[in-house]
């Protein structure tokens, strides 16, 4: 594949990131959106659904994984930084998908902030942000 078409296909693979949070408050259910985009710290805790909110933010996090994943391909055409980048998302998602629950099942106790931050690793695509240079400078010290 030339380089022109795989710059095309990323820049096209960052909008249906963008599209896919643009669109989330509408496609996924997620009480938590208005909660913490108002001022959480006064307002009531929201009642929530369990199961359809583990759901959602497993197809959030897959959609974004998805997305993720073919970016980094593109970037590196490497399947074994695929292969490591695969298990790197399943295991971080388990593990803040645990550490969520345990949040929501205690209402933020601990605070809010953690939760925020939890929350926004399992549904937007930050690990991205953290595995493309950390792959482009492996891929530069190892020349």
């Amino acid at each position: 594949m030339n380089k022109s078409l795989r710059i095309i296909l990323i820049i096209a693979l960052f909008f249906l990131l963008i599209l896919v949070r643009s669109f989330a408050s509408v496609i996924f259910y997620d009480p938590f959106i208005n909660f913490f985009k108002n001022d959480y710290l006064t307002s009531i805790f929201p009642e929530f659904i369990t199961g359809n909110l583990f759901t959602n933010l497993f197809f959030r996090n897959s959609i974004n994984t998805l997305i993720s994943l073919a970016i980094i391909y593109l970037f590196f055409q490497k399947k074994q930084l695929i292969a490591f980048s695969v298990k790197f998302y399943i295991v971080t998602f388990i593990v803040l998908s645990i550490v969520y629950l345990v949040l929501l099942k205690t209402e933020f106790s601990s605070g809010y902030l953690l939760a925020f931050y939890v929350r926004r690793m399992l549904i937007h695509p930050i690990f991205l942000l953290i595995l493309l240079p950390a792959f482009y400078y492996q891929k530069k010290s190892s020349q």
